[in-house]
Formats: C-alpha cells, structure tokens, sequence
C-alpha cells in the first residue's frame, strides 16, 4: 500500500524490522523530545504486533507515522513539527483507516491527545467518555464514525 495523494509526499505500509530506524526517529522527535513522553511510555514493546505507516518526502526522508493494531486501535499518529497543517497527518489517518479495513479489523478507534481532537473529528472520529491523563497528556477516546464532521 502506498499512497501519493499530495505533493511533496507519499505514505506507505512499513515493516518494523526493516524501518525500525526511521519510525522510531520520528517518534522519539515528536513524541519524546518535543512533547516529553517518557521513552519507557513510548516504547511499550507493542510494536512488533502492529501494522506501521510512514511518511516520507520525495527524498525518501520520513517525515510521519502511525500505528494500527489487532484490536482497530490507531496510534502512535506523529507528524514532524515543520511540516504540520500540509495534509500529511490527514493522509496518514486515511492509509490507516484503509489498512484497518483492508485487515478487517473490528472498527477504528484511538486516544487522541486532546489538543488534536478537532482534527479527528473531522476525520469522522467521535469522543467518548471523559478525559484521562496518559504520559501527562490530557486524551479522549474516540470512535470512529465513519464520516467526517
């Protein structure tokens, strides 16, 4: 699965194995650096069992990623802070929403950080329940509705 619907972009299915390196960078970036998510949170041992999506530029450098699992869960969705607000969080959101069908996975859901609720929202997702903390970060969970609103 590779996807090039905007320029300057393309997202494909990644393998952890073989770009470990890479999806881990942008994670380590965006969730560890900037954001202050512990590594022991963010590296919970899961992603072996996960389906992976990476981002990269024309210059094959990653630029995004995320993370679907068994259960229809999305996560892990990291866009790297330069490059926000072009499209590529909303194409990598949809290539996971396509492998989460394409798998047949039970349907999508994810903890969003609350400061992007808005933009899951628009992607079709739903809050649900209250607010939790999780790695000193206020979320929502958020189900998928199948249409943006």
């Amino acid at each position: 699965m590779t996807t090039e619907r905007n320029q300057g972009y393309r997202v494909r299915r990644a393998a952890w194995p073989a770009d470990q390196a890479a999806l881990r960078r942008l994670r380590e970036q965006v969730f560890v650096q900037e954001q202050g998510v512990p590594p022991e949170l963010e590296w919970d041992g899961l992603d072996t069992e996960a389906i992976h999506l990476l981002a990269e530029d024309t210059a094959g450098r990653p630029v995004g990623t995320a993370r679907v699992f068994a259960s229809g869960q999305i996560g892990r969705m990291a866009v790297l802070p330069e490059l926000r607000g072009r499209g590529i969080g909303a194409e990598l959101l949809a290539s996971a929403l396509e492998a989460s069908r394409g798998a047949g996975l039970p349907e999508p859901w994810l903890n969003a950080q609350t400061g992007a609720q808005r933009f899951y929202e628009r992607a079709g997702f739903r809050p649900e329940g209250e607010t939790f903390v999780e790695a000193a970060i206020p979320h929502r969970n958020m189900l998928w509705h199948g249409s943006p609103g």
